[in-house]
């Protein structure tokens, strides 16, 4: 440890020396901070499963209103360029580009019913679309009865309804939870977890997939999968609006410095949109899943179960086909292998493994009520 950084005495991650809690785990680090308003707030959702639901619950209101947000924006730009490509400029406009579109008001508002109906379907079907994009399949109670009665025994020690059981079919090792609502919940695991595993290790990862159930973490992450789809969808249409904007300028004379100004925007929308897109999809904390692993402390009374699949899981070589950048961050490690300390920066969906055992062993003292 140096001069300028604080080491967490809980998973062993490396902070500023200024910093009041963990940017991994969120553990206090400076005792006398914790009568602060701010740090109180963090150690709540941390430690307070009910706290964390509410916490989840509110960042997916926050996360719809940022998709309807960029849908009218991006309406209303398509429908200016479209407007001004097209010659339409209205006649008492005092410049030629500065004006309020009528066609960007009807963009924007189409855009932004697509994005209710949007959402309607993320709200019905988000799972299911998630469990087609992994190419899960549903588990038969008879062919897979050890885990279905695991997940049993999990959503019952957890006090919510059993989540539908899925299988994907590949030896890569991997497991995720889906859903809108703890009673409307999915688990999936891969069929190379259920022959590496044993019952105990198969446990500890269905408990910690419970613990995104009841915290609600199952809602945020698949409305970000479902809004990451959006948004490349939006990114596209962007590049096409662009194309045609290009089109229409060479065909509207006098109007070439407008539309050539609104294609440049447009192609700077289309490049920070998946940017965009991919750190909102990086907003599912990964204190989520240090949460997610103490919950299945709390649940099986068993941390040695959970630190044992985990370490298998960080000696897999295996790779996941059925992976993909929309769905990466809903898996009990990311599929795309990146274990590393150097993981833990900004783009990163999980943290180390390496910490998350470790602090998996502090947590084996503590008693969870």
């Amino acid at each position: 440890m140096s001069d300028t950084t604080i080491t967490c005495p809980e998973c062993g991650a490396s902070n500023r020396k200024n910093s009041s809690t963990c940017r991994l785990c969120g553990n206090l680090l400076k005792p006398e901070m914790a009568s602060r308003k701010r740090v109180q707030k963090k150690l709540l959702q941390r430690t307070d499963f009910m706290a964390a639901s509410r916490a989840n619950q509110s960042a997916t209101r926050k996360l719809i209103f940022i998709l309807f947000t960029i849908a009218i924006i991006l309406g209303y730009l398509v429908g200016w360029s479209a407007q001004i490509s097209a010659g339409a400029i209205p006649a008492n406009a005092k410049d030629p580009l500065l004006f309020l579109s009528i066609w960007g008001i009807a963009g924007g508002a189409i855009l932004f019913t697509a994005s209710i109906i949007w959402t309607w379907i993320a709200f019905k079907r988000g799972d299911r679309i998630i469990m087609k994009m992994t190419g899960a399949t549903l588990a038969s109670y008879d062919g897979e009865k050890q885990l279905h009665n695991i997940v049993e025994e999990m959503a019952l020690a957890a006090g919510v309804p059993k989540p539908r059981v899925y299988i994907m079919e590949t030896d890569a090792m991997n497991a995720f939870a889906t859903g809108m609502s703890p009673g409307k919940a999915s688990v999936a695991v891969t069929r190379g977890m259920l022959n590496t595993l044993n019952r105990d290790e198969l446990q500890g990862v269905i408990a910690h997939e419970m613990g995104h159930v009841v915290n609600w973490d199952i809602r945020y992450a698949t409305a970000v999968s479902i809004l990451v789809g959006l948004i490349a969808l939006i990114s596209d249409g962007i590049l096409r609006s662009g194309r045609y904007g290009r089109m229409g300028r060479r065909r509207s004379g006098g109007n070439n410095k407008g539309a050539g100004i609104l294609f440049i925007l447009m192609i700077v929308f289309a490049i920070l949109a998946p940017i965009i897109a991919k750190l909102v999809q990086m907003a599912v904390s990964r204190q989520r899943e240090f949460l997610a692993d103490a919950t299945s402390v709390r649940l099986t009374r068993n941390p040695q179960g959970l630190i044992s699949a985990l370490q298998k899981l960080s000696q897999e070589t295996v790779k996941f086909e059925g992976a993909n950048r929309a769905t990466q961050h809903l898996f009990i490690v990311n599929p795309f292998r990146n274990f590393s300390e150097k993981a833990s920066a900004l783009m990163a969906t999980h943290p180390p493994l390496d910490r998350r055992i470790n602090r998996l062993h502090n947590l084996g003292d503590k008693k969870f009520d």
